[in-house]
């Protein structure tokens, strides 16, 4: 894999790496502040292995599409391998090192790629979005059902009807139980959460799936398109 050049300058004809602890040695020197930058840079190394043990529990997709140096994986690889204690301490030890190899924009890709896996990614929010739209729409609305159907035909029909007719007997029995609360317990008091049940659980998880699926085969239908112009170019 091809690298970028690494940002620097020469000194007395030798290259320093912009980051590296002899480019933070030098900066310290001119400002007559060495001990501060010492503990700038235990900060930052610290801060790099702690994001190298980081990347030992990361997603082997997001890890993938991280295309990291060869040494560091095979490092990350020794390292989920060693269980004895101190041996992991030094090979973590060894990550850290190579983590501090890294140009900015692979460290930063790397907190990104760890963000996305802790909150995922806007594709995998806006997704669930639209489900729970779709959910709460079918649950609310009569005529939600065929318009469903009309762009998903290939659902469980039978399925999906009985979903949404228990979703809406719990939620009515929900809201009944909680008006009943809420006239017992008097104004002042704060009011109660209505409540969904399993169905609508259910229903959720049945409309994501479904439009899982439907993204899934229409990303094929247009791979498979892209293939045959491509033969046809050629």
């Amino acid at each position: 894999m091809s690298r970028k050049p690494k940002k620097g300058y020469f000194v007395k004809g030798k290259f320093v790496a912009e980051g590296s602890e002899l480019d933070l040695q030098l900066k310290a020197e001119l400002k007559g502040t060495t001990e501060s930058t010492k503990t700038d840079l235990k900060r930052e190394m610290d801060a790099l292995q702690d994001l190298g043990k980081d990347l030992l529990t990361l997603r082997a997709d997001l890890f993938k599409r991280l295309q990291l140096p060869d040494q560091l994986v095979d490092a990350l690889a020794e390292a989920k391998r060693i269980t004895n204690f101190e041996g992991k301490r030094r090979q973590m030890q060894f990550v850290g090192k190579l983590m501090r190899k890294l140009h900015d924009e692979q460290v930063e890709a790397i907190r990104q790629a760890m963000d996305e896996q802790r909150t995922g990614s806007a594709g995998e929010k806006m997704a669930l979005h639209v489900a729970e739209q779709w959910r709460d729409r079918l649950v609310a609305e009569e005529s939600a059902l065929s318009i469903w159907l009309d762009h998903f035909p290939g659902t469980d029909v039978q399925q999906l009807r009985s979903l949404i007719r228990q979703a809406r007997k719990d939620l009515d029995k929900a809201r009944a139980e909680a008006a009943a609360a809420a006239e017992a317990a008097g104004p002042d008091a704060a009011p109660r959460e209505t409540g969904k049940g399993r169905a609508y659980r259910e229903l959720f998880q049945l409309v994501r799936e479904q439009l899982a699926s439907t993204d899934k085969a229409g990303k094929a239908d247009s791979d498979a398109a892209a293939d045959d112009e491509e033969a046809d170019d050629a």
